[in-house]
């Protein structure tokens, strides 16, 4: 299964843990969903104990040997139908996404994707939220694949931090490419009032992830600002990219990269006027000379 990124929504928590990444499924389910064959384990497991106790024959050891033995038995027979069933729909989703450039993010696409790897059609009505199960997954899908290639790509080390967000950020929406024609209704399912907060936690996951290969560090308002600022831009770059018929995206880019540079250089210009304050607090004179040169060493 994928492992997700770390979920860094408390800037102390990330601080403290070094911005350690967690490993989790994928899929995210408001509901868990147990399988047939799970009730019929437990029954089986509750029609042994009785015979059991009815059978006077046994010694008080064995018994209790005998019972914790089928304890065992039992809750391995209730834990490997659940797990297995949630690998199912995983297969599914996966599947479904070979199908959405054609029937959209939609029940159909899902059903495709059952039929696609054996799996009963029904096995859709399980997941609560159906099409927004199959987006969340995608993302959650996109945000594996980007880490994966930022553990790999040693060369974006050699990048500045600007054209490292900047590259990070395009290699991401370059996976959206294949289903352009169908993310507009990708966003209208994540902007429906009951997804919106794990659209919102999936995009802020992204954006911290982001700054963190670009290597930030930073643990004061900063921390905000910066992911703010660059969720803004991966948005607007998002829409620009939707109305986009240039070969292979290249004004998106080139969008992109003049957000990110105007960011970076609002960035500085913020730093310069920190210095300017700290110098007329401190009276002009030699001060702000001082702070003019730190200006132009910056």
């Amino acid at each position: 299964m994928h492992r997700l990124a770390a979920r860094r929504m408390l800037p102390a928590l990330c601080r403290s843990a070094g911005h350690l990444r967690s490993q989790a499924s994928p899929v995210l389910f408001s509901a868990q969903i147990r399988h047939p064959a799970a009730f019929s384990a437990a029954a089986a497991s509750e029609d042994t104990e009785n015979h059991k106790s009815n059978h006077f024959g046994s010694s008080d050891s064995s018994s209790s040997s005998s019972s914790s033995s089928n304890e065992g038995r039992g809750t391995r027979a209730t834990a490997s139908p659940k797990a297995h069933w949630q690998e199912e729909q995983a297969r599914v989703l996966q599947a479904s996404l070979r199908h959405v450039i054609r029937l959209g993010w939609s029940d159909a696409a899902m059903i495709a994707g059952a039929r696609e790897v054996g799996v009963s059609p029904s096995i859709v009505g399980s997941f609560p939220r159906k099409e927004a199960a199959l987006v969340e997954f995608f993302m959650d899908d996109c945000l594996q694949r980007l880490l994966d290639i930022i553990d790999m790509k040693e060369d974006l080390k050699n990048l500045i931090p600007s054209h490292r967000v900047a590259k990070l950020v395009r290699i991401r929406l370059e996976m959206q490419a294949p289903y352009i024609s169908k993310w507009p209704q990708a966003l209208s399912i994540q902007a429906q009032p009951s997804n919106i907060s794990t659209s919102f936690k999936q995009r802020a996951m992204l954006v911290d992830e982001i700054w963190h290969a670009a290597g930030d560090e930073t643990a004061d308002i900063d921390w905000y600002v910066k992911r703010t600022v660059l969720g803004g831009i991966y948005s607007t770059t998002e829409l620009y990219m939707l109305t986009d018929t240039s070969p292979d995206f290249r004004d998106t880019w080139e969008f992109l990269d003049e957000r990110v540079r105007d960011a970076f250089d609002l960035e500085k210009t913020v730093q310069e006027a920190k210095y300017l304050a700290e110098a007329v607090g401190a009276g002009m004179g030699g001060s702000l000379q001082g702070v003019v040169k730190r200006l132009f060493q910056d």
